[in-house]
């Protein structure tokens, strides 16, 4: 009888071992590598993954013609895809439980069906009768649209041949499995070889594919890295469960921008796209003291939100820096400036900052800001009323241009705000749009001009 062949193979990065090593020398997590039987397909081409034969030609020679695009139904999906969905692509959709993946999938089957083109739900976590109550709710039924649970991969591929779709929801992929692989559903070698296998079955069919993949406790997707590799797009929804609204964003895209976001929000009948979404961060009571409003770019689509920072002194050591929106390691940089160039005695001090709804901000542009407030808070002063401020903050204190300011004041005045703090290089380019003679525009060289001219009833 021939020996079994066996590879060590770590759940968190995939990276693969010949012998147990109690540490992951890829990742350098402890514990995370588990014996894997070697499957015979694995053994004779272990690296197949090309999707038909072609011969190679002249790139001049490759044909130009666009692919053409199909909408979703959502033009908030359609914003982040790009323009909408293309045969062949791959979709992977992540996030925590309860954010609303499957919700937003099967309204897209629905719209999708309604619009004459076959659609195949797959599920792997619920049954068909589950399904039908979930579309019931969400007004998801049509005549076109298909459901089976199903998680063998080999029975998916049949039912895929016999319905013929266009569109195809694999939900989700850690509950798919390949018969010849001994491993359960879910580890790194099944989600590795299914994810591979809806490639080829995507690209050969032309058949758009959407797989709904888990996150980890920390947040990251889970299983293998090769999976965000072999998919066109990756798609990430953000938001808390209780919270109204979710943030879908684009982590890689091959079809259009990866810093693109679209915003939903949930209700009884599922999500519903949010297309003004500046009124929904924006505070209910203007003028508060630490609170900034930030006209922060997210992709093509500009978006002002609420910065909130509380600075209270403590008799604990160290003091605490906490934020859930905004990098911690940028705010700390901040408390560094405002102490050494402005001498404002921070160190000591509680530091908390929010944004508005929790949405995440991560852009030089909201260095100022958040500075700002947090000199506002530890002051105990409002700031200017009806005020957006943006730009980027130096180390030794100075105000840097940033780009889409014309963006960013258009929105901030279509919303209302007549005035507007921003870097003293950006002002010549703003100062010539026929909007601003509703505005106020005060530009600055430093944060400590822009603190005067903030908060102008304090000398700082």
């Amino acid at each position: 009888m021939a020996k079994k062949k066996i590879k060590y193979i770590c759940q968190e990065c995939g990276a693969e071992s010949p012998k147990w090593l109690g540490k992951c020398p890829a990742c350098g997590n402890w514990n995370t590598l588990v014996e894997e039987e070697i499957s015979s397909a694995e053994t004779k081409n272990p690296h197949a993954l090309t999707t038909a034969f072609e011969t190679p030609r002249r790139i001049a020679e490759v044909d130009m013609e666009e692919l053409p695009r199909f909408m979703t139904g959502s033009g908030e999906l359609d914003r982040v895809l790009g323009g909408g969905m293309i045969p062949g692509s791959i979709i992977l959709i992540a996030g925590d439980p309860g954010v609303g993946k499957s919700s937003l999938t099967l309204a897209v089957c629905a719209n999708v069906a309604r619009s004459g083109k076959r659609v195949l739900y797959v599920t792997g976590e619920e049954s068909s009768r589950q399904i039908r109550m979930r579309a019931e709710r969400l007004n998801a039924l049509a005549d076109e649209l298909f459901i089976c649970a199903e998680n063998n991969f080999e029975r998916i591929t049949h039912h895929v041949d016999k319905v013929q779709p266009e569109l195809l929801i694999v939900d989700s992929i850690q509950t798919i499995y390949k018969s010849e692989i001994e491993s359960a559903p879910g580890s790194v070698s099944q989600v590795r070889e299914c994810s591979a296998g809806l490639m080829r079955l995507s690209k050969s069919l032309g058949v758009t594919t959407f797989i709904i993949g888990h996150v980890t406790k920390d947040g990251s997707l889970a299983g293998p890295r090769v999976l965000e590799h072999i998919v066109d797009t990756v798609l990430f929804f953000e938001g808390e469960r209780n919270a109204d609204f979710r943030v879908l964003r684009a982590i890689k895209n091959r079809f259009g921008a990866t810093s693109e976001i679209g915003l939903f929000e949930m209700r009884d009948t599922g999500l519903a796209d949010v297309p003004d979404a500046s009124k929904l961060f924006l505070p209910e009571k203007a003028d508060d003291i630490g609170s900034v409003i930030v006209p922060t770019v997210e992709g093509t689509r500009p978006l002002l939100v609420e910065v909130q920072a509380l600075v209270a002194p403590t008799p604990f050591m160290p003091p605490r820096r906490t934020s859930d929106s905004v990098d911690i390691k940028r705010i700390q940089l901040l408390l560094a400036v405002l102490e050494k160039r402005l001498h404002l005695s921070i160190g000591p001090c509680d530091v908390y900052v929010k944004t508005a709804g929790g949405i995440k901000i991560d852009e030089p542009a909201t260095d100022l800001p958040i500075a700002i407030s947090l000199a506002s808070s530890f002051a105990n002063r409002k700031l200017l009323p009806q005020c957006v401020i943006f730009g980027e903050v130096g180390l030794s204190g100075e105000v840097r241009a940033v780009s889409k300011a014309r963006q960013r004041v258009d929105e901030s005045i279509r919303m209302g705000f007549t005035n507007i703090i921003l870097p003293k290089k950006n002002f010549a380019e703003v100062s010539k749009l026929n909007s601003v003679a509703k505005a106020n525009l005060i530009s600055v060289e430093n944060l400590r001009d822009a603190l005067k001219l903030s908060m102008p009833r304090e000398k700082i």
